[in-house]
């Protein structure tokens, strides 16, 4: 079991970058952002490891900024997971009231019912979501116990991953001398941190967009009701920077940080930039307005990938709230007016939120994860009854965090 200690530890896992989120759970049951280790990811492709020994120094070396910015060790973390590998859908279970009085026995059953499903062999479940109860005839219940009924129903949303992905993360985090408390689907842990309540409760798809892959998570009522992981991402764009302009990966991403745009209809037509060449060439100098030809049409084709998912959820004409974007990619100057023209939906950059402490050094949209992973940590020990559950780890609690944990919870996922 997690230690009842008041920190928690974040490890996002991405294909460009290893983020460390360190904090702490104030008396008051808040939460204070204590530390932050970032570092290049190596070892990783599209969000699984293909290479161990590297993805291991990366981690530690993350672990170890962290540590020294918040002069806490670091010993377990919340592990976030995403890639191409990933698998959902939605189960009911059903099963009969005894006592003719909703008990939490009851409840636990149901939700057994709802993950007894059959899966790929190569598969095992990360997450069971609970998304409404139904006693009887009567839908849209978040707590049922205590109520009186004969039959008990429940919606839930079954997460799986491939096992070697899955075993290949943990033996990373473990030789890097962590333990993982619990691995946690990237797009739930962002849309922990980004969302407001209203959006939860009015419908909304949160898209991560990171380097190696863009992830999808549409939440309608409160309850996750469609993840996606799609294997496409910022080093796709940073890709065709490198082949159209010539130039080296590492010079093509930098320009893609520093000058590139997603939409060439907003820059000005005179802004020039200089892009170094290959084989001892001498730099060339390129207008910024062929940086985002080469760069839309790549944004074009991932948001229509994004689109076809969200359409796929059944969700896209009943989300009021729009779409909410995170991770490092979508900080591209253009990319929320592109998005918006693709989508056909109102969209906005998301940043996490509801913290404390070191805000200003996680104050980004690629952050939203790393955040968020923290924040699923300060679960109630009642939650991993009620459906958080996760393979990989072992679960756990923090009684000085239960209120404010069950408030956010109990508005993301009803």
């Amino acid at each position: 079991m997690m230690k009842r200690s008041a920190v928690l530890v974040g490890l996002d896992i991405g294909t460009s970058k290893i983020c460390v989120i360190v904090a702490e759970v104030a008396e008051d049951g808040s939460l204070e952002i204590v530390g932050l280790g970032k570092h290049p990811s190596k070892g990783l492709n599209r969000g699984a490891v293909v290479n161990i020994d590297q993805t291991v120094e990366s981690i530690r070396s993350a672990v170890e900024e962290a540590e020294f910015i918040s002069g806490v060790p670091i010993r377990s973390a919340f592990v976030g997971v995403a890639g191409g590998h990933i698998r959902s859908f939605n189960s009911n279970g059903i099963v009969a009231i005894k006592n003719k009085v909703v008990s939490e026995n009851d409840v636990d059953r149901v939700i057994e019912q709802g993950r007894a499903v059959t899966l790929a062999a190569d598969h095992q479940i990360l997450h069971v979501l609970p998304q409404e109860y139904i006693v009887d005839d009567q839908e849209g219940i978040t707590e049922p116990v205590g109520m009186a009924g004969v039959r008990l129903e429940c919606k839930v949303h079954v997460v799986t991953g491939a096992i070697p992905a899955i075993q290949n993360i943990i033996r990373s985090v473990e030789r890097a001398g962590l333990a993982v408390e619990k691995l946690v689907l990237q797009p739930l842990a962002s849309s922990i941190a980004a969302l407001t309540d209203d959006e939860r409760d009015l419908g909304v798809a949160v898209v991560d967009i990171g380097s190696g892959t863009s992830d999808v998570a549409v939440i309608s009522n409160g309850a996750l009701k469609y993840s996606a992981v799609i294997p496409v991402g910022g080093n796709h764009v940073t890709r065709d920077i490198a082949i159209g302009l010539r130039t080296p990966d590492h010079q093509a991403e930098r320009i893609k940080q520093e000058f590139g745009c997603a939409l060439a209809s907003i820059l000005d037509h005179d802004e020039e930039i200089e892009v170094p060449s290959v084989g001892g060439r001498p730099p060339r100098v390129l207008s910024r307005q062929m940086l985002a030809e080469i760069i839309e049409p790549r944004m074009e084709e991932m948001l229509t990938l994004i689109r076809r998912e969200i359409q796929k959820s059944g969700y896209e004409d009943i989300l009021p709230a729009g779409v909410v974007l995170t991770g490092g990619a979508c900080i591209m100057p253009g990319t929320e007016e592109l998005s918006e023209r693709i989508l056909q939906l109102p969209v906005r950059q998301g940043a996490p939120g509801g913290i404390g402490g070191l805000v200003d050094m996680v104050n980004g949209p690629m952050y939203s994860t790393g955040v968020g992973l923290v924040m699923f940590g300060m679960q109630d020990e009642g939650r991993s009854r009620t459906g958080w559950l996760v393979s990989g780890g072992r679960g756990g609690s923090l009684r000085s965090a239960k209120d404010t944990i069950r408030t956010i919870f109990s508005s993301i996922f009803r």
